[in-house]
């Protein structure tokens, strides 16, 4: 299967200026953007060995927009580095827009974290010395995208975060808030099928929480599939859906709706 996908060249995707924000982005939606069938991880062996996930069951339709809960040690963030593709499982199978996660190789698993999912981290994870420009488009270079259409691209994402206007100051320059909606343009640079985010309000105070919580709604009102990992309820009630971990097991799956009024 490796051999089907995109080489670097084939990552190239057309400008996304014309449908970053208010056009929906899968005109007919595609099969399950995730599915989980089973997914188990072992780490260790014998007496020591550690069950982080024990049978996890999970599909995310195209559009949708999910939170996952879980107290410490539940088994969210084995279940993130699974989704983003940064872990395996130990059994069970994982489907990536359509694409059996362990079929790849490594060189094919980098493809698929830079081109198919957009991953944004509670720490910014923003290159301290370079612009907001600069780190937006850094996907785009390790693709090799042309350094006018990284630069165009760049721009038009910053531009949907709200942050044309500071395209050119250095992270020290921006607050949290700022930092992080930087963060989230360069996850949309290469038209993931999937934004993963991991515990995004973490580092903020609630007014800046609120604007990128608002950039999360507005582009999933776009079509954008959203996964974010979180235990804060705050950011649950953004989300369509809410699935809850407890040792390794969903233990929940529920419209967030249907939750609030439980």
């Amino acid at each position: 299967m490796t051999e089907n996908l995109p080489d670097a060249e084939g990552l190239f995707v057309p400008p996304l200026v014309p449908g970053f924000a208010d056009e929906t982005v899968h005109a007919t939606p595609p099969a399950a953007v995730i599915d989980l069938r089973g997914v188990a991880k072992t780490y260790g062996d014998g007496e020591t060995a550690v069950r982080a996930l024990r049978g996890i069951d999970l599909s995310v339709q195209a559009g949708e927009y999910v939170a996952v809960m879980g107290a410490s040690g539940s088994g969210k963030s084995t279940l993130m580095n699974m989704l983003g593709c940064l872990d395996v499982p130990t059994s069970g199978s994982y489907h990536l827009d359509g694409l059996d996660v362990a079929e790849l190789d490594q060189h094919a698993l980098a493809l698929i974290r830079n081109r198919r999912i957009g991953f944004v981290f509670q720490a910014f994870n923003l290159v301290p010395r370079t612009t907001a420009l600069a780190n937006v488009e850094l996907p785009m270079a390790y693709a090799k995208v042309p350094r006018h259409e990284r630069r165009e691209r760049a721009l038009a994402a910053l531009d949907v975060v709200g942050l044309a206007d500071r395209a050119h100051h250095r992270p020290h320059e921006l607050s949290g808030g700022q930092q992080q909606r930087v963060a989230v343009a360069r996850s949309l640079v290469m038209a993931p099928s999937l934004i993963l985010a991991d515990e995004p309000t973490g580092n903020l105070d609630s007014e800046s929480t609120d604007e990128v919580l608002a950039v999360f709604d507005s582009l999933n009102r776009a079509g954008r599939t959203i996964v974010v990992i979180t235990h804060e309820d705050h950011v649950v009630r953004h989300a369509h859906r809410r699935v809850e971990l407890s040792d390794g097991r969903i233990v929940a799956d529920a419209p967030t709706e249907a939750v609030s009024a439980a």
